[in-house]
C-alpha cells in the first residue's frame, strides 16, 4: 500500500502528529485505511491538505469555518463567490476585533496616566479604577 505515515504527513507539513490526529477527530483530515500491521497510510493530497488547514487558520478562520471552505472546495458547484462571502466577512471579524482592541488599549493608556509610579501598591490607581469597575459589575 502506498502512502506516507503520519509521522511524515505530520514533518511535511509542518505540524506536529497530534495535529494530525486532531484534524481527523474534527473530520478536516478523512481517516485513511490501515496496512496489515495496522499503520495509517495517508495519501500525499494530506500533507496540502494540513497546510490548507493551518494557513486558513492563521488567517483567522475556526476550524469550523474551515471545514466549510473544505466543504466548498469539494463541491463542484460551489462558486468563487462563496468563498469570497466567507472573506468578506472574517474581515468584518477582524475589523470588530481591531476595534475592541483599540478600546482595551485607550482604556489602559487612560488608567496608565493616573498612575504616578512611586506609590505603594497599596495606592496605585490603576489597582483602585479596575476595582472600582469590578464593583459596577
Amino acid at each position: 500500500m502506498q502512502g506516507l505515515k503520519v509521522g511524515e504527513v505530520a514533518r511535511r507539513a509542518g505540524v506536529n502528529l497530534q495535529t494530525i490526529r486532531y484534524y481527523e477527530r474534527r473530520g478536516l483530515l478523512l481517516k485513511p485505511p490501515r496496512t496489515g500491521s495496522n499503520h495509517r497510510v495517508y495519501p500525499e493530497d494530506a500533507v496540502r491538505r494540513v497546510r490548507f488547514v493551518k494557513r486558513a487558520q492563521e488567517l483567522g478562520f475556526s476550524l469550523k469555518e474551515v471545514k466549510e471552505l473544505l466543504s466548498l472546495r469539494a463541491t463542484p458547484r460551489a462558486k468563487c463567490g462563496d468563498v469570497l462571502q466567507r472573506a468578506e466577512g472574517k474581515i468584518r471579524d477582524i475589523d470588530d476585533k481591531i476595534a475592541t482592541l483599540r478600546g482595551m488599549r485607550k482604556a489602559l493608556l487612560e488608567l496608565m496616566e493616573e498612575c504616578e509610579g512611586n506609590l505603594p501598591v497599596t495606592q496605585c490607581r490603576i489597582l483602585e479604577a479596575l476595582a472600582k469597575k469590578e464593583e459596577k459589575t
